[in-house]
């Protein structure tokens, strides 16, 4: 027989035990030296063995040839007493048989028989059918008949029982030689070895599966075939992290659960797709060889089963409570039933792959409008943000940074794939948030596109909203310009959504940042200018000093109370922070510089100087570098 030499060690000897067992040469030279006599007895013992085994093959041989005749119809329709004399040698020689330990008590054959048994159970199967054909209808036969078909169900037993264990068991690295010497290791960590039979073992597993099904035992044959290989498939999947779980087991599931299953799954789904499949339909083909619709079939029933076991999964994680964090999950599984669907179409026959194509597809429909649906959630999380606590200095808004980043992920790793969920399953024409139908300009773009643009619509008019909760204007106006140029920031680092916004509405918010900057200027320090304003100081000729003394002290109280308030709000974007300082210097330090040069001669040096001019020019761009960063510390000393 072809066994795997390596499967020798696994058979233990129904006559006698191989604890005591010994090469034979080895066992006869140890007991010439111990006792020359024994020994030589012992030799006469085994060769006396040698000779009764030659006889007996040389005598079932010598039987079959002569029952061939019987077979060929060349003798006369009565049962030759050879037959009986042959049942007897095989009866013998399958009693010698030996019991693999794995094999649950069921014999197989030796594999150092040279195939013996094959022949035997051909013989067998050839025999069975011919008297149970021609003679059953002869009640005298009966007993005949009755006994070739024991020892025809006893061989076939055993044979059925090599499939298993060589299906099984057989599984080794051997086959891995049979692979290309020029395949480097990283090709074998990326291809792997399956299903892991060797040529020897495949060329046995082929020749019992003809042995099977010519002797009628195709039933037998074909569901030891699909049991070990569907146990063989789900433990393989198994080491990739994927188990088979039950769709109300998955509906019990927190999503921290679920998704933890999620990655195993897409990658046991992507082996299948890559691997698995197709070698599995190699394998039918290769030991179902004389019968292509046969392996085509097992093949088709193994498969069907374990992919509408994938897809399963897929369909209750879509029935799952929708949630937006749940979106990116979605997308993988939608990209992974997208990406291998062609698998069906080349391996499974026509009927049942038009049937498991049709699964997939609304499996993966259901999929992608579960993820639009999550998607347009996003909506309502923006909207039900009904906050009335003002964000403290004036800072990015958390929703603003939760909206924006889960949008550039979604468009940085997903848009390919959103541009389809979105083309192949919206339902319904996108409207914007308040109602109405999408302008004439966004004819030409995509769907996702457009919702894309809905969503930050949506996001600037809520933070619109939230700006009114402040009641210091120039505070609004730092939130507006903090949350607008951190949705720019963001617009700027993902060419996939400023490619769907379009540059037109890039510079449209540029343009609002810009309205904001100066809303906050004009309401801050060009009301500080006005201290400077030289208006009313001169009559006929002559400082007014007490109207100076005054304008000096607005100033003053004026910049102090702006310091002390505006220092402990927040610019986040170091940048804009630094163009803001530089644009609030460059209009009040020239003006103060220019009053001061102007005007401090007019005040009596000493007690009314330090009184009323607080601030040199150097002292004013100090202070001005330290509002925007959240401090609440006093102002500094003035320099002297």
């Amino acid at each position: 027989m072809n066994h795997n030499p390596d499967k020798s060690s696994s058979f233990k000897s129904r006559d006698h035990d191989h604890k005591n067992s010994v090469p034979r040469a080895e066992s006869l030279k140890s007991s010439k030296e111990k006792d020359p006599a024994a020994a030589d007895k012992n030799e006469t013992n085994e060769q006396g063995g040698e000779a009764k085994e030659a006889e007996i093959k040389y005598t079932l041989e010598k039987a079959w040839e002569d029952i061939q005749h019987f077979l060929s119809g060349e003798e006369a329709l009565e049962i030759p007493d050879i037959i009986d004399k042959y049942l007897d040698l095989v009866e013998h020689k399958v009693s010698r048989l030996e019991v693999p330990e794995k094999s649950k008590g069921c014999p197989v054959p030796d594999p150092e028989d040279d195939g013996w048994f094959h022949k035997v159970v051909e013989q067998m199967s050839k025999l069975h059918r011919h008297v149970s054909t021609v003679f059953k209808s002869d009640s005298s036969r009966g007993p005949l008949i009755n006994r070739i078909g024991r020892i025809h169900q006893r061989v076939m037993s055993y044979l059925e029982d090599e499939f298993r264990v060589l299906l099984e068991e057989s599984r080794t690295v051997e086959a891995a030689a049979d692979q290309s010497p020029d395949a480097g290791q990283d090709q074998a960590k990326e291809e792997p070895n399956f299903p892991g039979y060797s040529k020897q073992v495949l060329a046995t597993l082929n020749k019992i599966s003809k042995l099977m099904i010519s002797g009628g035992y195709e039933f037998e044959c074909y569901e030891v075939y699909m049991v070990t290989r569907r146990n063989t498939i789900e433990e393989t999947l198994n080491k990739l992290g994927f188990e088979k779980i039950s769709l109300d087991d998955i509906q019990r599931m927190q999503w921290e659960a679920m998704e933890r299953e999620i990655p195993p799954w897409v990658r046991a789904f992507k082996e299948c797709a890559n691997i698995y499949f197709s070698a599995e339909h190699k394998l039918a083909q290769t030991i179902f060889s004389d019968n292509p619709s046969v392996a085509k079939s097992l093949f088709a029933n193994l498969i069907r089963v374990l992919f509408l076991q994938l897809l399963n999964f897929a369909e209750a994680i879509a029935l799952s409570k929708r949630s937006t964090e749940k979106l990116f999950k979605f997308l993988d599984i939608y990209e992974t039933l997208q990406d291998h669907s062609s698998a069906i179409d080349s391996l499974f026959p026509e009927e049942c792959a038009k049937e498991l194509k049709a699964e997939l597809t609304a499996t993966r429909s259901k999929i992608g409008e579960t993820a639009i649906c999550i998607f347009c959630d996003l909506e309502n999380s923006i909207k039900s943000d009904t906050g009335r606590t003002p964000v403290p200095g004036g800072a990015v808004h958390p929703l603003t940074r939760y909206t924006m980043n889960y949008l550039k992920y979604a468009c940085d790793e997903y848009t390919d794939t959103l541009e389809q969920v979105f083309k192949e399953h919206s339902t319904s024409k996108p409207r914007d948030f308040q109602g109405n139908s999408q302008s004439n300009n966004d004819e030409n773009q995509s769907p996702f596109s457009r919702h894309l643009i809905k969503i930050m619509d949506l996001l600037d008019s809520i933070l619109e909203a939230k700006s009114k909760l402040y009641k210091d204007v120039a505070l609004s106006n730092i939130f507006m310009m903090n949350n607008g140029r951190y949705i720019l920031q963001k617009i700027k680092g993902s060419p996939e959504i400023h490619q769907a916004m379009g540059d037109d509405r890039y510079k449209k918010r540029s343009y609002e940042l810009r309205n904001y900057h100066q809303s906050y200027k004009r309401e801050t320090w060009m009301k500080l200018l006005d201290c400077l304003n030289m208006e009313g100081l001169n009559v006929n000729g002559k400082v007014v000093k007490p109207a100076l003394k005054e304008r000096f002290k607005s100033f003053n109280a004026m910049f102090e109370e702006i310091h002390r308030t505006q220092s402990s709000w927040v610019v986040s974007d170091k940048q804009m922070q630094s163009e803001l300082r530089v644009s609030i210097a460059g209009v009040i330090i020239p003006a103060y510089r220019s009053f001061l040069g102007r005007f401090s001669g007019y005040l009596t040096p000493g007690r009314q100087t330090e009184k009323y001019i607080k601030f040199q020019p150097e002292d004013i761009e100090a202070y001005i570098e330290g509002l925007f960063d959240g401090s609440t510390s006093s102002m500094p000393r003035r320099k002297t």
